[in-house]
C-alpha cells in the first residue's frame, strides 16, 4: 500500500514508519523539516506540492500536532490547538480535491478527551466526555476542546470516497528514546518511581506493537468508522503501573510524590501535572467487539517486554535475560 503519514517523525511515526516500511508499505512522511529519502515538506496549513502524495494514496495516518509534553500556558495550549485543527482541516482539503482520494484517514486523537473519573472506564458508547469534572485545574477543560476541536475538524471535511477514524489514543509505549517509556523510565531509575499524589488516578496505555496491529485491523476492516479507542483493555491505577514498571527494571523502592512535589517536578521537566494527574480510565470497546486481540493486554507483562527491548537497544544483553527470567517465573 501506499500509505502518507503527515507529522510522521514523532514518537508514533517512528513507530508506525518502521513497522510498515518493514511489512513492505510505500510510506511517506509529511514533515516540516525533511532530511531523510521519503520526506516532503509540508507547514501543516496550507495546500502544497505535497498534496500529490496524497493523491493515489491508500491510506493517509494524519499525527500532526505540537507535543503535549510542554508548560500549558496559553500560548502552548494555542499552540496545540491550532497546529491539530489547521493539519486536519488541510489534509481533508488534499484529500477532497484528489482525483484518486485515499480509502482511509486515520486521524489521530486522544484518551484525554475522557473525563477525569475513577467510578467507570470510558468506552466510545457510554464514556463520559471531559470538560466539566468538578474538583480539577480550570485549564483541564481546554485540553478536552483541543481533543473535541481535533475530531470536528476530521468530521467536516467533505470525504465521501474516504473512511474516517479517529484514534482516541493512550500513552503509545516504545521503546524509543524521547517517548513517554523513556521519561518514566528516567524517573524510576533516579528513584522517583513511586505513587504521585497518592496513585489511584488511572493509566491508561498501549504497547507499540498492539498499536500498529490495531492500525493494520482498522485498515482491513472496512465497516469500522468515527471514533475508535486505542488503549489496553485494563488501564490500572498509576501506583500499580508504576510498581510494575520498577520491577520490570528491577528497582525495588519509587519515592512517593505529593501533589505540589509534582508540580515542581513537571516545571523542571518543562511539562504539566494534568499528563500525571488526570485519571485516564479508557478501554478499547470497538476494537474487541470487533474481534481484535491484544498481544499485550497486561501492563507488567508489556512493561517486561519493552524494558527488555530498551536493554537490547543499548547493547547491555540484559533485556533477553529479563525476559527468559520472567516467562520462567510466569511458568514455575
Amino acid at each position: 500500500m501506499r500509505i502518507v503519514i503527515p507529522g510522521g517523525t514523532g514518537q508514533v511515526g517512528t513507530v508506525l514508519k518502521r513497522a510498515l516500511t518493514t511489512a513492505g508499505h510505500d510510506v511517506t512522511v509529511l514533515t516540516r523539516r525533511p532530511t531523510r529519502e521519503g520526506e516532503i515538506g509540508w507547514d501543516g496549513e496550507t495546500l502544497g506540492g505535497w498534496a500529490e502524495a496524497v493523491d493515489g494514496s491508500d491510506v493517509v495516518i494524519n499525527l500532526a500536532g505540537r507535543s503535549v509534553s510542554c508548560r500549558y500556558t496559553p500560548v502552548n495550549l494555542r499552540a496545540m490547538m491550532d497546529s491539530r485543527v489547521h493539519s486536519a482541516r488541510v489534509v481533508g482539503e488534499a484529500i477532497a480535491g484528489a482525483a484518486r482520494p485515499p480509502r482511509l484517514w486515520l486521524q489521530m486523537s486522544t484518551a484525554t478527551v475522557y473525563a477525569h473519573r475513577f467510578d467507570a472506564p470510558n468506552d466510545e458508547a457510554t464514556g463520559v466526555i471531559g470538560g466539566a469534572e468538578p474538583g480539577v485545574p480550570d485549564y483541564w477543560a481546554y485540553s478536552v476542546e483541543i481533543a473535541k476541536a481535533w475530531e470536528e475538524a476530521q468530521e467536516q471535511a467533505v470525504t465521501p470516497a474516504t473512511r474516517k477514524v479517529a484514534l482516541r489514543t493512550a500513552m503509545v509505549m516504545s521503546p524509543d528514546r524521547g517517548g513517554v517509556l523513556d521519561v518514566l523510565l528516567r524517573l524510576a531509575r533516579l528513584g522517583l518511581g513511586g505513587p504521585v499524589a497518592g496513585g489511584t488516578q488511572y493509566v491508561s496505555w498501549i504497547h507499540d506493537h498492539d498499536f500498529v496491529r490495531a492500525v493494520e485491523f482498522l485498515t482491513d476492516r472496512e465497516d469500522l468508522a468515527g471514533p475508535v479507542n486505542l488503549a489496553a483493555p485494563r488501564p490500572l491505577p498509576q501506583r500499580e503501573f508504576m510498581h510494575a514498571l520498577r520491577a520490570a527494571w528491577g528497582i525495588p523502592v519509587g519515592l512517593p510524590a505529593t501533589r505540589w512535589m509534582a508540580e515542581l517536578g513537571a516545571f523542571a521537566l518543562r511539562s504539566d501535572t494534568e499528563l500525571l494527574l488526570k485519571s485516564r480510565r479508557v478501554v478499547p470497546g470497538r476494537l474487541l467487539d470487533a474481534g481484535f486481540t491484544f498481544e499485550h493486554a497486561e501492563w507488567p507483562e508489556a512493561a517486561t517486554d519493552l524494558v527488555g527491548r530498551v536493554r537490547d537497544r543499548a547493547g547491555t544483553g540484559a533485556g533477553a535475560r529479563a525476559r527468559l527470567s520472567a516467562t520462567g517465573s510466569a511458568s514455575r
